[in-house]
């Protein structure tokens, strides 16, 4: 490669970072804030140290231009929220009186004053606060959170770039507010958003930004021409502004389609394009607009999602390519590194041979100012580079770890009947009634019970070896029957064991799988300060020994009422893991699924009767563009349907699903043929049921009546209002009562008081029906 003129030097970037600090030091400062062990001055001073840190870390890299404004106590569209002025009038009181407590009222609510819904960003398993928004809602610009960080940068001989959610996408990603019309949409609010925006790029440039970023994620989906039309004033007239700083409209996670051109016409400075498998058609959709001709190009061509090493020789082709398609050519990842790890040196217990493959977020960014030294320089100035590179790829790919010819084999083997129950749902059903004896309304929940400190405590002494095995088992079976006893005191009709002896419902499993890799630090942020540690699906993947079956079997030895095997199903195995890029999805899900069904059979012969198989990423991995779906749902389903159909028909197959917009997937939820789904639906009050009685879903439900990832208790008249409108969409005979989700994140006197409510108010509806 021939080197750049100095003008045209590339520089090296990043959208966002992770937040969590190298041992989560955010997660540990909120949560001490939370339960008043750290005071609000103390959490700010640790907030402003990471960001310090981080910048610092980016800068000694090589990256040319930080991020600011990335960073969060909770999460980017709440901050989002709060920067326009839009806070839900249930929660103004709280913000007025303490802005820190009101962020946080709104992220998490309080016993009296429900929080916003929350869903996933995009095909991710981070979570967003959804804006609520109404023909009322009057935005106020606060640029305190942007202005105050690049000053920060500044200060510490930073070049700042502030991060901020663009326009179209907070409107797009919104939801009426509870009191809005039903035919409101959150978009016609457009005027009087642009004017605060205008104001805060205008205290942005004041405060010394010579770029502003602005993410519109929502244009690499399918579109309106009304949607794309609005698209062109936003930037017509943002880009309009004299007192702004220039704009960076950056767009990830797939291709741009039919907003590239309106984008690429618009008076914006600049774009941000992910250039990476899943983006692939940017490349040639940019050619056909014919570049960006005095624009700036930052070019994401490092898989910021997944934690595979970057093809480095490929990547500089692709930017090769891209030279002569705008004026300037920069280099960053795809998208926010938020979505992966810190940095892989924590990691000691990985093979040297297999954490040559892998990137974290620090790896990451190294292969970025590589990538711009090549691009600027040519090959000879990172040939050593270039050279460790194609060994780790060849490594990779030459690795026994990788492949196993009897797992693929038996993939290959699979039939469509094996992915199909025996009997129609209707004959099931009415086997499973007589085999269980449940009563009208069944109550349960959806399978985790508290991991409290106790817990984890014996987990890390196990690992650390100041406990035996024994001793640790001795602690799982007393935390057993802890919760069996209270399910059966409480009411509860189906039982679980509570899921003592996991540490997190994905992890668990990969830990017992061949092929699965586990990371020690491996921290991703899920939500707010939840944060989970993703396995690596390395290579094939088998079963070598029974997983659950031990403490399924000894937790029904407990009671006589029927507790459910808990297993994790195959699509959420992958959306909740780094996936392999080296074959389909489809092909890795088939092999996953075959493990399960493994699994599954062995807990029917141990007489388990009721098995819940959870796959509460079916609709977050779903891809952003309409298209691409059939593909994704037909290996999706059958991934399901061969890990659940080789029951018998008395054996009642769940699945659970939360925190996504199912409306789109109700037809893939029915192709699951499973005997009963668990929804969230508290937040969204009963949206869900709604949607299922549209598709005229014909099998069981639970719409969620607890809100568990808030810390208020619903009283047992609020639940009970909730299965009313429940029944307004689905039959009694068909409807359950559970929470929204598993419960190991609360504590155990809310989640007492709570599951008390949910059965009483379980009771208080069936008598109504009965009198009916």
């Amino acid at each position: 490669m021939t080197t750049r003129p100095a003008a045209a030097a590339a520089r090296a970037t990043v959208y966002g970072y992770p937040r969590q600090g190298p041992n989560r030091e955010l997660k540990k400062a909120i949560e001490g804030y939370w339960k008043g062990r750290v005071t609000a001055d103390a959490l700010q001073r640790t907030a402003a140290e990471l960001r310090g840190a981080k910048w610092r870390r980016l800068a000694d890299a090589g990256i040319d231009e930080v991020p600011t404004g990335d960073f969060s106590y909770y999460d980017h569209v709440l901050d989002t929220t709060v920067m326009v002025g839009a806070i839900p009038h249930r929660h103004r009181e709280a913000v007025t009186a303490d802005p820190l407590d009101g962020y946080f009222a709104m992220a998490r609510g309080t016993q009296d004053v429900a929080p916003l819904e929350m869903t996933k960003w995009f095909d991710t398993n981070y979570h967003y606060l959804v804006p609520e928004l109404g023909p009322d809602t009057v935005f106020a610009a606060d640029s305190a959170k942007q202005v105050g960080e690049v000053r920060e940068a500044l200060a510490l001989g930073h070049t700042p770039r502030p991060v901020l959610v663009g326009p179209l996408t907070y409107l797009l990603l919104a939801k009426p507010a509870p009191d809005a019309p039903a035919d409101f949409e959150p978009i016609t609010l457009l005027d009087r958003l642009l004017p605060v925006y205008a104001e805060i790029l205008a205290d942005l440039r004041a405060a010394g930004a010579e770029w502003a970023q602005l993410d519109e994620p929502a244009l690499v989906q399918d579109r309106t021409s009304a949607e794309l039309n609005a698209a062109e004033r936003v930037y017509r007239e943002l880009g309009a502004l004299t007192d702004r700083p220039k704009l960076l409209v950056a767009s990830y996670f797939d291709r741009l389609g039919e907003a590239l051109p309106v984008l690429a016409k618009s008076p914006v400075e600049g774009l941000a394009l992910d250039f990476t498998e899943s983006a692939s058609g940017n490349l040639d959709a940019l050619a056909a607009v014919g570049g960006l001709s005095g624009k700036r190009l930052v070019a994401g061509v490092v898989n910021g999602r997944n934690i595979w090493v970057n093809d480095l020789s490929a990547s500089l082709a692709t930017l090769g390519t891209l030279l002569g398609l705008a004026d300037q050519v920069d280099v960053s990842a795809s998208c926010s590194l938020l979505h992966v790890p810190l940095d892989t040196a924590a990691e000691r217990d990985i093979e040297p041979q297999v954490l040559r493959w892998l990137a974290f977020a620090r790896q990451k960014t190294a292969e970025i100012v590589t990538l711009a030294k090549g691009l600027t320089h040519g090959t000879d100035a990172i040939a050593a580079e270039l050279a460790a590179n194609r060994a780790a790829l060849a490594s990779r790919a030459g690795s026994p770890i990788t492949h196993d010819s009897a797992i693929r084999a038996r993939a290959a083997a699979v039939t469509e009947a094996e992915a199909r129950r025996s009997q129609p749902y209707a004959e099931r059903a009415a086997a499973q009634r007589a085999h269980l004896g449940l009563p009208l309304l069944p109550t349960t929940t959806i399978g985790s019970f508290p991991q409290t400190g106790e817990l984890r405590s014996a987990r890390a002494a196990l690992r650390a070896g100041r406990i035996d095995a024994a001793g640790y088992e001795e602690r799982i079976r007393a935390e057993i029957q802890e919760v069996i006893s209270f399910q059966e005191e409480a009411g509860l009709d189906v039982l679980v064991h509570g899921e003592a002896e996991r540490n997190d419902m994905v992890q668990y499993f990969a830990e017992q799988l061949i092929g699965y890799l586990a990371t020690q630090h491996g921290w991703v942020q899920s939500y707010g300060t939840r944060y989970v540690r993703p396995p690596i699906l390395v290579g094939d993947i088998s079963r070598p020994e029974p997983m659950t079956v031990r403490w399924a079997t000894y937790a029904q030895s407990l009671t006589s009422r029927p507790v459910k095997g808990m297993l994790t199903g195959p699509v959420t195995m992958l959306a909740w893991s780094f996936v392999r890029d080296d074959q389909p999805l489809g092909e890795t899900a088939r092999q996953v699924a075959l493990a399960l069904r493994d699994e599954v059979g062995d807990l029917e012969a141990a007489d388990t009767s009721v098995i819940q198989v959870d796959e509460p990423a079916l609709r977050e991995t779903l891809p952003l563009r309409s298209a691409d779906r059939p593909a994704y749902l037909a290996w999706a389903t059958e991934a399901f349907r061969l890990t659940t159909a080789g029951v018998r028909p008395d054996t009642q197959i769940h699945t659970h699903m939360c925190y996504a917009e199912f409306g789109d997937i109700v037809q893939a939820i029915d192709d699951l043929d499973a005997d009963v789904i668990s929804l969230e639906a508290a937040r969204s009050h009963m949206q869900v049921a709604r949607e299922l009685a549209a598709h005229a879903y014909p099998r069981e439900a639970g719409p969620g009546v607890y809100d568990i990832h808030s810390p208020r208790v619903p009283s047992a008249e609020e639940a009970a209002a909730l299965l009313r409108t429940g029944l307004k969409a689905i039959p009694a005979e068909r409807l359950w009562v559970n929470p929204d989700c598993g419960l190991k994140t609360r504590g155990w006197p809310e989640t007492r008081a709570a599951l008390e409510n949910l059965v009483a108010a379980a009771r208080t509806v069936r008598s109504e029906l009965s009198e009916a």
